[in-house]
């Protein structure tokens, strides 16, 4: 894999210095960043992938209704004295 160095103004430097960790390089920092943004936007566009998908499929939006409905604070067997 290439690796590649990108130059940030000394102003942007210090912003950066300022957000990370002290026991984090730069580097690791920023490279957090953009797998985190990376990973965001698959989300984002899982997400919307399966809206549209729910939109397409009636059948399949009803029956995730019920179960978004479904009352989740109740035990689902009784409990045993």
């Amino acid at each position: 894999m290439p690796a590649t160095t990108i130059k940030l103004e000394a102003e942007l430097v210090k912003k950066v210095t300022n957000l990370k960790p002290k026991d984090e390089s730069i580097s690791g920092y920023v490279r957090g960043l953009i797998e985190k943004e990376h990973l965001a936007r698959k989300h984002h566009e899982a997400a919307s992938t399966y809206q549209k998908f729910l939109q397409e499929n009636p059948d399949e939006r009803a029956a995730m209704e019920v179960w978004e409905s479904a009352p989740l604070v109740d035990d689902v067997e009784p409990r045993k004295p």
